[in-house]
């Protein structure tokens, strides 16, 4: 930081419950999410960028969550990362080729990396979840003024990561204390590990969690009577339990029960104090939010673009300009009457077995063109999975396209917690 400045203010953005930043890296303007999961800055997805310069390259080795192999890698050195007026002249970091290691296609803007313990390590860090923003804090000039609702828990840095201590109950059971990695690179709730005190609640299901550097995860989906971080609780909290095999890469767990994600981390806003081992934390107006399940079954993603036609004159011939199509970035006009558009390509990425959508007969690999007579180009990914995925008993009709031709396919909400016979 500039000698006597004492933060730098940062706009986010949250996609799905994750935070992402824009970064400057060796003079190329790029998007990273905050996880604060990840030790060193990882870069990916930059087939589109016309050109980013990086140092001091050598090859490594890297591990992460998920089922597949170790991955590889270039490490470089004295890498010049700049946010606002804050800078490292000296960053490492990790770059992966893997061109199936790519954030972007599921959030729905480009996202270029990750980067996570060296700017909590550097910085008091102070996260607003409400108003999405981030200051960044010079910790030899902050002053820790405490808000009278907050409470201060201590953290443990181990091996670049911090945890923090809370405790959950399982249905009926008592109270188990757990050890929880706060992982802000999460978009899920919690993930707590089975062992011989913590079990899986009986109403669960099979489900995808997400994708780690080594491949994608799977578990069961369930939730816990509640979880209790210093002196909050969170009731009937959304939880899953990753298959073992996806910590497979990870040498030693240690004492660690599970993670806390940013769909639980979003309910407060945060001081992180990696030099003081500390977290504050206090409610926002998130906390009692329910949490999102996916009913439908099905995953989105963004493949590719596609034009369509949208008619542009009314009878009284005045040209209109549909605002609501935010993605468009070429526009043809066609007499003033039709506008040929570039929209993304919204598909299905993933479908869960059993599921609604399942059972209705989408596919993996649909092409989805509108969902309640909405079209779909008009909105974010995200507030697409909102519509597929919004309570229980709602009737859904999804359009969409296979082998090049239209078919509209209806289903009902059903809870993913059925009572059981």
């Amino acid at each position: 930081m500039p000698n006597g400045k004492k933060f730098e203010k940062v706009k986010f953005q949250l996609i799905n419950n994750v935070i992402v930043i824009p970064l400057e890296v060796n003079g190329a303007e790029l998007s990273f999410i905050l996880d604060s999961g990840v030790s060193t800055p990882i870069l990916f997805n930059l087939a589109e960028q016309d050109s980013i310069q990086i140092n001091q390259v050598s090859e490594v080795t890297i591990r992460g969550l998920g089922g597949g192999d170790p991955i590889q890698a270039l490490s470089s050195r004295n890498n010049m990362f700049r946010m606002g007026s804050a800078m490292n002249p000296s960053q490492e970091l990790y770059v992966v080729l893997d061109e199936s290691l790519n954030f972007s296609p599921s959030l729905g803007i480009p996202v270029h990396g990750i980067i996570g313990y060296d700017l909590f390590r550097d910085f008091v860090v102070e996260i607003n979840y409400n108003a999405e923003h981030i200051k960044f804090h010079n910790p030899e000039l902050y002053n820790n003024r405490r808000h009278k609702k907050s409470q201060t828990l201590s953290l443990t840095i181990l091996k670049k990561k911090a945890y923090v201590d809370g405790s959950v109950v399982l249905n009926d059971s008592e109270e188990v204390p757990i050890r929880m990695l706060l992982d802000t690179g999460s978009s899920d709730a919690i993930w707590l590990f089975e062992n011989e005190i913590i079990g899986i609640p009986a109403k669960n299901y099979d489900d995808f969690l997400g994708r780690g550097l080594a491949g994608d995860i799977y578990g069961k989906r369930t939730k816990v009577r509640s979880i209790k971080i210093g002196d909050f609780v969170i009731e009937d909290a959304k939880t899953a339990f990753p298959d073992q095999s996806s910590f497979s890469g990870i040498k030693n767990l240690g004492n660690r029960n599970g993670s806390l994600g940013g769909e639980v981390l979003k309910r407060f806003n945060f001081v992180f104090d990696y030099g003081n081992r500390t977290i504050s934390l206090r409610k926002n107006g998130n906390f009692k939010s329910p949490f999102q399940y996916n009913l439908s079954g099905i995953d989105l993603q963004h493949s590719g673009v596609r034009y369509i036609a949208e008619s542009i004159a009314d009878p009284s011939g005045i040209v209109k300009q549909n605002e609501s199509v935010t993605y468009s970035n070429v526009q043809i006009l066609m007499e003033n009457q039709t506008r040929l558009s570039l929209v993304p390509e919204i598909v299905v990425s993933g479908i869960r077995a059993g599921s609604p959508a399942e059972s209705a007969g989408l596919q993996e690999g649909d092409v989805i063109l509108a969902v309640n007579g909405k079209s779909v180009h008009t909105y974010k990914l995200q507030q697409i999975l909102h519509m597929l995925n919004a309570k229980k008993g709602k009737r859904i009709r999804v359009l969409i396209e296979r082998a090049n031709s239209d078919k509209l396919i209806t289903y009902v909400l059903k809870d993913v917690f059925p009572e059981k016979p």
